[in-house]
């Protein structure tokens, strides 16, 4: 009877939405598997593209796993673990984005039967970190060194290993063409570790093929003044000044005031003003530079003044381009050392003028040029190029390659299964589930290039059962199986590594969660700070208007 009359103990506030138990872990792996399913068709050579449209009514075509998750805007707080960890892959790796969700999904499905029977997650964890930790040691066990090899070898190594990435891309068409840019540019770049050394530039117009590499530097044209036109546009050996400075009459701060006792005294101002551009237009002129590039504006008196010393310059370069042409030139922006490049020209591309510079001697920088139809087409070109871009420069840092095709994966999985029948226990059923969740790449290459996966599988296994098909994988081609090395489909040993390491990750701590509390006060909270700043906003608005008011009034 005492224990009837317990009052209710009440510790969460009212409203307070909480799930927790064996139904959440279960509800949170549907949700994952759910988000799986979405770039499930995506992967391999025949994988298919997503179109994704967004309310501000911009559309993006694209078949990259980190860039359609990103698009997709998932609110389901476990499912956002698998954005995270192709993000993460994206960033460390740039290939292997899908690969990596499908396998967090797959081992998250092959655990699902267990946990509904009543296995503890913890059981599974250390199974699948056990399996993990198995799985990566074998693939640096069968990893091949490309290490000692001429330059013009590994260049062709490495154009393999860009040429797998591009294949299921939508410019696989023409990944050959493409593969050997993209090593060349990686090259030029040597061991700089910065990504913005090899800038990408898009000009709509023209086929795949007028795509082009600038071994240096190459920007569009900028906004321009009367006198331009006057410029030459073609220098040999030319010495490059960099400036961070405006070279044009600039109008007085707000609510500078002079005041004259005699007229005359204005004259003197104005002169002032002439005098301090003029100086700074003939200390460039007599810096012996040929070339002047701004961050800010070059006005028409500047560019007139340029044009007749034969000085070509350019204002309002992007930052960026500039901080490229001082790598290339060996310049450095605002200061008494000039750059210099064998060839400076400005070309026509399509309907764009680019400024070019060639034959730098740090020779730090390359720049693609990228042509196409379709402006979404250009996008997911340029989203390719930076996937193979990431595996190339990976590639030469971490030089050992694996086979690719699913070969790998079917090797590790038959490896595990394996090992699983030395153990004994339950984790034998847990490192089983986890090597047939491995299968799910060479399954899902078989099904997006409509082949019988069932009939391929059995193949494979066959072949990695006998011990001498370790390299076989799918063949795209024909249907069947084939020699994933001898076909030069390879990829760097680090995108599987770090799609293993990170898919175990996010499904470890996927089966670790069995309670989720929804706070109501914090959801009102973060609606009321949108509602502020979006105030906020308003209110900067308005003193922005009344500012300029004031402005108009004392012209």
């Amino acid at each position: 009877m005492a224990a009837m009359l317990q009052p209710q103990i009440i510790l969460l506030k009212e409203g307070t939405d909480t799930s927790q138990g064996k139904a959440q872990v279960v509800s949170n792996i549907n949700a994952c598997m759910a988000v799986a399913d979405v770039v499930r068709t995506t992967l391999g050579p025949r994988g298919m593209d997503k179109l994704i449209h967004d309310d501000k009514g911009s559309t993006t075509i694209s078949n990259d796993g980190a860039t359609i998750m990103k698009l997709l805007d998932i609110v389901h707080p476990a499912a956002k673990i698998l954005v995270d960890i192709a993000k993460s892959q994206d960033a460390e790796v740039g290939d292997g984005t899908t690969t990596v969700v499908l396998l967090a999904g797959a081992f998250l499905k092959e655990a699902k039967p267990f946990i509904e029977d009543g296995v503890h997650p913890q059981n599974l964890i250390r199974s699948y970190r056990t399996a993990c930790h198995l799985a990566i040691n074998k693939i640096k066990e069968l990893a091949v060194s490309i290490e000692g090899k001429s330059m013009e070898e590994k260049k062709k190594l490495l154009a393999k290993c860009a040429s797998t990435t591009l294949s299921s891309k939508l410019i696989g068409g023409e990944k050959e063409f493409f593969a050997s840019m993209v090593v060349d540019a990686v090259i030029a770049v040597s061991n700089d570790d910065r990504l913005s050394l090899i800038g990408i530039k898009k000009v709509p117009g023209g086929n795949m093929r007028d795509s082009f590499l600038v071994n240096g530097v190459a920007f569009k044209k900028t906004f321009s003044y009367a006198g331009f036109e006057q410029q030459p546009k073609k220098f040999q050996n030319p010495k490059i000044l960099l400036l961070n400075i405006e070279l044009e009459l600039k109008s007085e701060k707000e609510n500078a005031e002079v005041r004259l006792s005699d007229p005359a005294q204005y004259q003197s101002i104005v002169d002032a003003e002439w005098n301090i551009i003029y100086d700074k237009l003939d200390k460039c002129v007599q810096s012996g530079a040929k070339i002047v590039l701004s961050r800010l504006a070059i006005g028409d008196l500047g560019t007139q003044y340029f044009a007749d010393r034969d000085i070509f310059c350019a204002g309002r370069v992007a930052e960026e381009d500039l901080q490229r042409v001082a790598a290339a030139t060996g310049g450095a922006v605002q200061t008494s050392v000039l750059g210099s490049c064998e060839l400076f020209e400005e070309k026509q591309v399509g309907n764009e003028r680019f400024n070019i510079f060639s034959g730098c001697p740090s020779g730090h920088t390359a720049t693609i040029v990228l042509r196409g139809g379709a402006d979404q087409f250009i996008e997911e070109a340029e989203r390719s190029l930076h996937d193979a871009i990431m595996i190339v420069r990976r590639a030469v840092k971490n030089s050992t390659v694996v086979p690719g095709g699913g070969a790998i994966d079917m090797e590790i999985s038959r490896y595990l299964r394996q090992h699983a029948r030395t153990i004994a226990g339950k984790s034998q059923l847990f490192i089983n589930a986890y090597a047939k969740a491995l299968e799910i790449i060479p399954r899902q290459l078989c099904d997006n290039a409509g082949f019988d996966a069932t009939d391929v599988l059995n193949k494979l296994r066959q072949k990695h059962a006998t011990g001498e098909g370790l390299n076989y994988g799918v063949d795209i081609n024909t249907g069947g199986i084939a020699d994933s090395f001898a076909n030069f489909v390879w990829e760097p040993s680090v995108v599987k590594i770090n799609a293993i390491n990170a898919a175990t990750e996010a499904a470890c701590l996927i089966l670790s969660v069995d309670e989720t509390v929804k706070n109501p006060k914090s959801e009102s909270a973060q609606g009321e700070a949108a509602a502020s700043a979006m105030g906020g906003r308003g209110r900067g608005g308005a003193a922005f208007h009344g500012r300029g008011g004031r402005g108009m009034r004392r012209r």
